[in-house]
């Protein structure tokens, strides 16, 4: 990605070394297993709990930020201005105007509006105070365990959790939270897998037109951010971890649905065509 010397955002909040007290897991094993566990709907903080009670290897939350990631701290900063640089756009030319959210950097844990959350939850985005949250430790394990490197992999991550954010502007993440207790989990799983990929289309839209206008990406970078798609699909996630998957338990999509609806925002840049929940096919 063409990145450096960009703009960087006034919304990012470094809270980096400044978690709540509490214990932060170590290993990247450790971790992805929670990251597993979270999109297959398990709650984050009871997990953390039950693996911080049980885990030998667990230290103290560092009391500074770790000074090799201030790179790519700057990286997420410059990705995030290109977001609201789109979105801004593209709010204006359907005549409304877009709020661009707020990003905190975290190290271990961190409290939200949504409530306390762990590294181990991976990046996150919260409707309650429209808020984006991510600890850069995620990255490496994107890299190290979920075999999807690069710099666009890491902003389809930022693209992604900012793809919710227009989704709860224009009122789609309540309506989605709204069923919830009103159908079975099986079908409140599929409206959520429905949710996520049309994050992944809008994740796209902004990478078209970042492309468009701003000629953001190099020749190799919608590769990354396919293969970071694919890397975190339900059913892939499920056979590693248990060795079989369960369809009805998926939240997010499968790897190849995730690819199709980046893929269809890419090339489209059209918001119209990424209506996941009234699509007969995902």
């Amino acid at each position: 990605m063409r990145w450096k010397g960009r703009r960087g955002s006034d919304n990012v909040e470094d809270r980096r070394g400044a978690a709540p007290g509490g214990l932060v897991l170590g290993g990247a094993g450790t971790l992805i297993v929670i990251v597993v566990a979270m999109l297959f709907g398990a709650d984050p903080r009871a997990l953390l709990d039950q693996l911080q009670s049980a885990a030998p290897g667990a230290t103290q939350a560092p009391g500074t930020a770790d000074p090799a990631q201030d790179e790519l701290a700057e990286f997420v900063s410059v990705v995030l201005a290109e977001t609201e640089d789109v979105w801004q756009e593209q709010f204006r030319l359907a005549g409304e105007t877009y709020v661009a959210p707020r990003l905190v950097l975290f190290t271990g844990r961190v409290e939200s509006a949504c409530g306390m959350a762990g590294a181990a939850a991976g990046p996150f985005y919260c409707p309650g105070d429209r808020q984006l949250y991510i600890d850069l430790e995620f990255y490496r394990v994107l890299r190290d365990r979920l075999g999807a490197p690069g710099d666009m992999a890491q902003a389809y991550v930022i693209a992604h959790e900012v793809g919710h954010h227009v989704q709860n502007l224009l009122g789609i993440s309540d309506r989605v939270q709204a069923m919830r207790g009103r159908v079975s989990e099986a079908e409140y799983n599929q409206l959520s897998v429905r949710l996520e990929l049309q994050a992944d289309f809008l994740a796209g839209v902004w990478a078209h037109h970042a492309q468009r206008s701003r000629q953001l990406l190099e020749q190799g970078d919608l590769e990354e951010a396919l293969q970071a798609a694919s890397a975190i699909g339900d059913d892939r996630l499920q056979r590693e971890s248990q060795g079989y998957v369960v369809p009805d338990a998926f939240t997010h999509g499968t790897s190849e649905q995730r690819v199709r609806w980046f893929r269809r925002g890419f090339e489209s840049g059209d918001f119209r065509q990424g209506d996941t929940f009234g699509a007969a096919s995902l």
